[in-house]
């Protein structure tokens, strides 16, 4: 009977409709408006995140996405599609912003998503690219735990950054973790250099990963939002969700199974490193903790490596069964792309996925006593992205790494021992290390149990790079530790391997709904009390002796194993009284385990309450009345305008200069002809280390006396010789010499700073 016949009006089904997409969105927004909510109470302008967020949706995920539709061969699922499509969006802004810089017309780069998008709004084959149907949507459970992992982060990444870094210093005691103005520095050559230059020496060549530094100027072009808004607010939140969400999607390619994702964004962004103590020491480096505020680029090169994991994965060998879509003859596109973008992102991003590959082309050599093609050229490409990185990129630079076995380890055991101690504070240092910062790989343990150890093609490329990421940190060394960016490139094979094992184990226990509740409950309950535990009992260790840092952590290493064992002889008994734990006590331990460093985000932001930026790392001052100065410069100075100024130390130790000084490069983005020179790429690894002296004396001679000695002739060799336009005082370093104020132009004073122009 119909409705006109009835009387009654038909059942809508637009209502349920929308409740529906309500609901599959609803994740996401929670989450983006979690994120905007602490951005806006960091003091980020309303309408700068607006500007922002238009950027990101038309400027890289709207591109990025259409070209990894074009790419791949048939859908998976929405979120997929964004994800990787943000990061394929990341590659195509680069190459826009090499070819706009080149060019000296930066400032209509906003223009570059044109090329991708009218291709694909009048191509007939282009065009079925706007509108796609998905075979899968992704678990409402799966969708809410990422949500949950990337606004946890956020909540770690404003006390631990945001919270303590105005974006411009607001008084005259503010402390800064001493790389961040080297860092906005290069972004801001990028506004108008390609490539950049260091920008502390003008005109000396940036034999570095810059890449992740030039993305961050093209979004300052692009979306209008100024620079250190960017660095300091927008960018570093936006990476870490962006990696996040690709853990995920990425770990769901791989395995086929969802939660295997979302499990491995769990243990890269929201489990700690396995440390107890207070947060102000990093034994061994960290993972995510600190580094991904204090070095961007890490996170950057993640946002590449992940989807070039998937890429790869593919080429190597799909599992057996997986559901999930191939990617198709796209792989190698992608592989290709994300290789080339991932040489100049982080110089540890290659060379770990080239050990992978050879780690699985010589166990597929063993197993099988053939090489597959696939893999042999994979590896041919691997090895062309290092060859450009070492020669183009690096200039044969080493930048300080040389080869020095377990230098990071070194340092806890000490000297002076008998060779039956030396070898006893070894074992324990090395043990230390793997319950520090590999604690969360124990799930790559399980795997191999499981399998029998016969892992397929993609399972031993994930375990090449687990491994060769701290192989390679315990086999060289670099005087700035820079070898533990090793580690954290492993660290992405590592995590995705570990949720493998952990879904697999917990395929086999087959915990029922109820189970499930009770095992996610007693896990947030175990992370807990270890966190509170680590609060209110956790201290920092004396220096010494050399092996003093690492005795918390072994102790409490072998206080919680104590635990497990009584656990494991009182299981029988355990499961006589409840026969559902049968079979399932391996999946609890292994939980357990891996939730072992849950406290250590928690401590390293609560470490920042008490030493902020950087807890153990190095802090310089920063006071607003410098800032004034160089923004002052930046305002009213021409994009290639070269400064000059009497600030190169950031202290003077019994004579010798700390050449880490680069705010004003930083805050002016302009270039300066002679600023802190320690960074350098010439200068690292220098026995003298920050205090080696400038290798040009001609050159900062002339700087200096500009300001010491002023003469008309000596000012014109300034600016005809080396393009200076500006001179930037610190009157507490030294006033400027009086007659330099008949030779140059008094154009900005605030007390403490000076800008002069040359006439």
């Amino acid at each position: 009977m119909t409705a006109l016949t009835t009387g009654r009006a038909a059942p809508s089904t637009v209502q349920p409709r929308r409740r529906r997409a309500a609901a599959r969105y609803a994740p996401v927004a929670a989450g983006s408006a979690l994120v905007a909510i602490v951005l806006l109470t960091t003091g980020t302008p309303a309408p700068d995140i607006a500007r922002w967020t238009a950027y990101a949706l038309l400027a890289v995920l709207l591109p990025g996405t259409l070209v990894y539709r074009a790419l791949r061969a048939r859908p998976h699922t929405l979120v997929e599609d964004l994800a990787m499509g943000g990061a394929v969006g990341l590659v195509l802004e680069l190459v826009a912003w090499a070819l706009f810089a080149a060019v000296g017309a930066p400032g209509w780069l906003r223009l570059w998503p044109l090329a991708v998008v009218l291709p694909f709004a009048t191509v007939p084959r282009l065009r079925r690219h706007w509108r796609v149907r998905f075979p899968t949507a992704a678990p409402s459970g799966w969708a809410w735990s990422l949500a949950a992992v990337v606004a946890g982060f956020t909540l770690y990444l404003n006390e631990s950054f945001l919270r303590v870094n105005p974006v411009l210093p607001t008084d005259e005691g503010q402390a800064q973790y001493i790389d961040l103005a080297f860092q906005l520095s290069i972004a801001g050559a990028a506004t108008h250099q390609m490539p950049p230059d260091v920008p502390q020496v003008a005109g000396e060549p940036l034999h570095y990963h810059w890449f992740g530094f030039a993305h961050l100027a093209a979004t300052s072009l692009v979306s209008g939002v100024d620079l250190p808004t960017v660095f300091f607010r927008l960018a570093v939140p936006a990476l870490c969700a962006l990696a996040a969400v690709l853990v995920a999607v990425v770990g769901w390619r791989i395995t086929g199974r969802p939660y295997a994702g979302v499990v491995a964004a769990a243990l890269m962004f929201t489990v700690g490193e396995f440390g107890f103590e207070n947060g102000y020491r990093q034994l061994f480096g960290s993972q995510a903790t600190f580094i991904v505020w204090g070095s961007p680029s890490m996170t950057y090169s993640w946002v590449l490596l992940l989807p070039l994991i998937a890429a790869l994965g593919e080429i190597v060998g799909r599992p057996r069964g997986v559901a999930v879509p191939p990617l198709g003859r796209g792989a190698w596109a992608l592989a290709l792309l994300f290789l080339a973008a991932s040489t100049g992102a982080k110089a540890s991003s290659v060379p770990v996925v080239l050990a992978a590959l050879a780690v699985t082309a010589v166990l597929l050599l063993a197993a099988r006593r053939r090489l597959p093609r696939a893999v042999l050229l994979a590896g041919g490409l691997a090895v062309a992205a290092q060859l450009f990185a070492t020669a183009v990129l690096f200039a044969f630079e080493s930048h300080g790494v040389t080869v020095d076995p377990f230098s990071g380890l070194r340092t806890y055991v000490g000297t002076g021992h008998s060779a039956g101690v030396t070898a006893l504070l070894w074992a324990a240092v090395v043990v230390a290390f793997l319950l520090n910062l590999q604690l969360r790989l124990a799930g790559v343990v399980a795997l191999l149990r499981l399998r029998r150890w016969r892992l397929e093609p993609v399972q031993l490329f994930l375990l090449g790079g687990a491994l060769a990421g701290p192989a390679t940190y315990l086999l060289v060394g670099h005087p700035g530790s820079s070898n533990q960016y090793f580690t954290r490139a492993g660290f992405a094979f590592g995590v995705l391997l570990s949720a493998w094992g952990w879904v697999e184990l917990a395929d086999r226990a087959a915990l029922p709904p109820r189970g499930r509740l009770l095992l996610g409950a007693g896990t947030a309950g175990f992370a807990v009390l270890l966190t509170a535990v680590q609060l209110s009992a956790a201290v920092t260790s004396p220096a010494t002796p050399a092996y003093a840092p690492v005795l918390p952590l072994l102790c409490w290493a072998a206080g919680l194993t104590l635990v497990a064992l009584l656990v494991a002889l009182c299981w029988p008994v355990l499961v006589g009284r409840w026969p559902a734990l049968a079979g399932r006590g391996t999946l609890l331990l292994l939980t357990a385990a891996l939730v072992a460093g849950a406290p250590g985000l928690v401590m390293d932001a609560a470490a920042a309450h008490h030493y902020p930026n950087g807890g153990a790392y190095a802090v310089v001052s920063m006071p607003a009345s410098r800032v004034e100065a160089a923004r002052w410069v930046r305002a009213h100075s021409a994009p290639d305008d070269v400064v000059a100024t009497n600030v190169h130390c950031r202290q003077v130790v019994n004579g010798w200069c700390d050449a880490r000084s680069f705010w004003l490069s930083g805050y002016a983005e302009r270039a300066v002809l002679v600023e802190g020179w320690a960074f350098a790429p010439r200068m690292v690894g220098l026995p003298e280390g920050p205090y080696a002296p400038f290798w040009d004396a001609g050159r900062l001679r002339a700087n200096d006396a500009a300001f010491t000695t002023p003469t008309a002739a000596g000012l014109a060799e300034l600016r005809d010789r080396y393009g200076v336009r500006w001179l930037v005082v610190d009157r507490e370093v030294a006033p400027e010499s009086p007659e330099l104020r008949s030779l140059a132009d008094l154009r900005f004073e605030n007390g403490r700073m000076a800008v002069y122009r040359l006439r």
